[in-house]
């Protein structure tokens, strides 16, 4: 299967901590830009319907956008936004 144009694999800065396993600081984008997340709102299993693959799914605000950051096994990714 080709990859999904609308799948975009990130870079991602977490931290691990007892009380929470896993929680997304920030994530690079495919130009380097790093862009902070300035707040994880939820956490779920779930599928990305967009760009194709499935894992757990973090939804994340990062300054007043808020987005899906999914991570698929041990890969990041981010569904790539699409001009109307």
């Amino acid at each position: 299967m080709l990859p999904s144009a609308n799948k975009v694999y990130v870079a991602v800065k977490a931290l691990f901590t007892p009380d929470a396993p896993l929680k997304p600081l920030s994530i690079t984008w495919e130009d380097g830009t790093e862009y902070e997340i300035e707040e994880v709102l939820d956490v779920c299993r779930a599928a990305s319907l967009k760009a194709g693959g499935a894992g757990i799914r973090y939804s994340v605000r990062i300054g007043k956008t808020m987005t899906y950051l999914f991570l698929e096994e041990s890969n990041w990714f981010v569904e790539r936004r699409t001009r109307r």
